[in-house]
C-alpha cells in the first residue's frame, strides 16, 4: 500500500495533523473557544506541537509553524518539526493519519509529510518483538498534485530500501544477494537488469574487483540496470555507480573493530543509493536514460587475499600497485568507471563510502563532491542536495594531486598518503574514466550513530533523495 494520498482521492481519517501559522490562529476555524485558548496557552509555553483529544475519542495535533525568508531552511525545519509529532501520533496507537494545511502558506504539508514518512522508518526485522503500532496510511489536503504525491511515494519507498539495504548484516547481504535485491527492484520498476558472475568477470579482465575478492569464499558479482523511457529527454544516458563492499575488513591490512569494523556492513552505501535512486526514479516514471552499475563483493583477509605490494591488471589496462588492501572501493570502482565508458554517457558519477578523510573533513551533515564535469553539474547537484537536504561540498581537483598517486612500479598505487586523502582517491578513480566525471563521498552521512530527527540510526538512504532531485529537475 503506498503510504501517502491525496485527500481528493481519499476520504481523511479522522485522526489528523493540523499545520498552522503561528501568527494567525484563526484559520483554525474548526476549533471552538476554548480549544483556541489553549492553544494560545501552550504557545505561550513555547511549545510548537499540541495535542488536543476530540470527543469522539479521535485525536488531533495542532503544529505552529512560523514563515521563513529561506525556504530551504524552512522546508527543512518541517521535515525536523513531523520527527518531533510522529512518536505522539503513535502513543495513540494510530495508524492512519490525515495532515492538513491551515496556515496561510502554500504546499508546506509536503516536506512536513516527507519528514513524517521518513521518521516512520524502522529496521526490525530480526527482532523477535516488532513494533506494535506503525502508520500505514498519510493522507495529505493541500495545494498538491497526484504528481507531487507519486514522485513522493517513490523517493521514500526507495529510501527504506536503501536504508534496509544497509542495515543488513552480511551474513544475510553478500555480494550475491544485493545483486538478487537489485533484480527484485528491476522487476518492480521495469528496469533491465543484467548480472554478471565472476566467469565473466574474470572473461572482462576486471583485476581490480577480483583482487579484492580474493580474501573471499564468496563470488563477486557485477550488476547492470538500465532504465531507459521512451520519452527519454537525454539522448546519452547518466551513468550511476556505486561501491558495493557487502562488508568490509580492511583485508589483510585488517581494520580495528571498535568503531570502524563493527559497522563496515555498511560499506555498500554507494551501491545501495544508486540502485535505489534508479529505482525510485523509474517508479516516478522520470523521464531520464539512467544506466547504473553495481561492483559488488566483501573484502576478507585468508590464505589467497591480495596483500600490499601487490600489482593488480585492470580492466582498462592500467596497473595499481597496492600499498593498503584497506583501499579496496577504490578498486572495485575504477574497473566499474572504465566499464561505464562503453555507453559514452553525459556524465559519469560513482557514488562511495570511500574515506574515512572526507567524514573527518565535514562530519555528517553532508557528502564531499569533486570531479572534472562541467560546472553546470556541480551547480544542479548542490542545488538538489539543498532542495534535499542531502548537502554536498565541493573539494578541489587540481592536477597537482595526481603526483601523489605515482609508483615505482606500477601506472598508480591505490593510496596516496596521509594528506588530502579524500581528494587523492578522487582523482585516483579519474584516471580510469574518459568521461565527464563526477565523484561522492558519502562516508560521513552514509551510516549514523545517532538519530538525528527523521534520519534513524544506522543506514540513512543518503543519496536517494539527492539523485532523485537532480534527476527530476534535469528532466524538466
Amino acid at each position: 500500500m503506498k503510504q501517502i494520498h491525496l485527500a481528493s482521492n481519499e476520504a481523511m481519517p479522522k485522526d489528523r495533523i493540523f499545520l498552522f501559522n503561528k501568527a494567525s490562529k484563526e484559520t483554525l476555524t474548526h476549533l471552538d473557544e476554548n480549544q483556541l485558548a489553549y492553544i494560545q496557552n501552550q504557545l505561550d509555553k513555547e511549545l510548537t506541537v499540541i495535542q488536543i483529544p476530540s470527543c469522539d475519542g479521535s485525536f488531533q495535533w495542532v503544529v505552529a509553524v512560523e514563515k521563513e525568508d529561506d525556504c530551504i531552511k524552512m522546508a527543512e525545519t518541517l521535515r525536523q518539526c513531523a520527527a518531533k509529532v510522529i512518536p505522539l501520533v503513535k502513543a495513540q496507537r494510530v495508524t492512519e493519519v490525515g495532515v492538513v494545511n491551515r496556515s496561510n502558506m502554500k504546499r508546506i504539508s509536503l516536506p512536513f509529510v516527507e519528514g513524517f514518512a521518513l521518521s516512520n522508518y524502522k529496521f526490525d526485522k530480526y527482532l523477535s518483538k516488532k513494533e506494535e503500532y506503525r502508520i500505514t496510511s498519510i493522507v495529505v489536503e493541500d495545494e498538491v498534485t497526484t504528481e507531487h504525491i507519486s514522485h513522493l511515494n517513490a523517493v521514500i519507498k526507495a529510501t527504506f530500501k536503501a536504508r534496509d539495504l544497509v542495515n543488513e548484516p552480511q551474513s544475510f547481504l553478500s555480494a550475491t544477494q544485493l545483486s538478487k535485491e537489485i533484480e527484485e527492484m528491476g522487476l518492480e520498476a521495469d528496469i533491465h537488469v543484467t548480472i554478471l558472475d565472476k566467469e565473466k568477470i574474470t572473461s572482462l579482465g576486471m583485476g581490480g574487483l577480483l583482487g579484492v575478492n580474493k580474501g573471499s569464499v564468496a563470488p563477486p558479482t557485477f550488476t547492470i540496470m538500465e532504465y531507459k523511457p521512451d520519452n527519454a529527454k537525454n539522448t546519452k544516458p547518466i551513468v550511476l555507480v556505486g561501491k558495493g563492499v557487502v562488508y568490509d575488513t580492511g583485508g589483510l591490512s585488517l581494520k580495528p573493530t571498535p568503531s570502524s569494523m563493527d559497522y563496515m556492513k555498511s560499506d555498500m552505501g554507494g551501491a545501495a543509493a544508486v540502485s535505489c535512486a534508479t529505482y525510485a526514479i523509474a517508479l516516478a516514471k522520470l523521464p531520464y536514460h539512467i544506466i547504473t552499475l553495481v561492483p559488488a563483493t566483501d573484502n576478507r583477509p585468508s590464505g589467497e587475499a591480495y596483500a600490499p605490494g601487490d600489482v593488480l591488471n585492470m580492466f582498462n589496462g592500467k596497473t595499481v600497485e597496492v600499498l593498503n588492501t584497506d583501499a579496496e572501493g577504490r578498486l572495485i570502482l575504477a574497473d566499474a568507471l572504465s566499464y561505464a565508458d562503453q555507453y559514452t554517457p553525459e556524465v559519469v558519477m560513482d557514488v562511495a563510502t570511500l574515506t574515512g578523510a572526507a567524514a573527518i573533513a565535514i562530519g555528517t551533515e553532508g557528502a564531499v563532491i569533486m570531479g572534472n564535469a562541467d560546472e553546470k553539474y556541480f551547480e544542479e547537484i548542490q542545488q538538489a542536495g539543498m532542495s534535499s537536504y542531502e548537502r554536498t561540498v565541493r573539494f578541489p581537483f587540481w592536477q597537482e594531486y595526481n603526483k601523489m598517486l605515482e609508483s615505482d612500479i606500477a601506472d598508480l598505487k591505490n593510496l596516496g598518503g596521509r594528506e588530502a586523502g579524500a581528494i587523492t582517491a578522487g582523482k585516483f578513480l579519474e584516471n580510469f574514466t574518459e568521461s565527464p566525471f563526477i565523484h561522492l563521498d558519502i562516508a560521513g552521512p552514509a551510516f549514523l550513530h545517532a538519530e538525528k530527527g527523521y534520519i534513524k540510526k544506522g543506514g540513512s538512504g543518503f543519496g536517494v533523495r539527492l539523485i532523485f532531485e537532480w534527476i527530476k529537475n534535469s528532466a524538466q
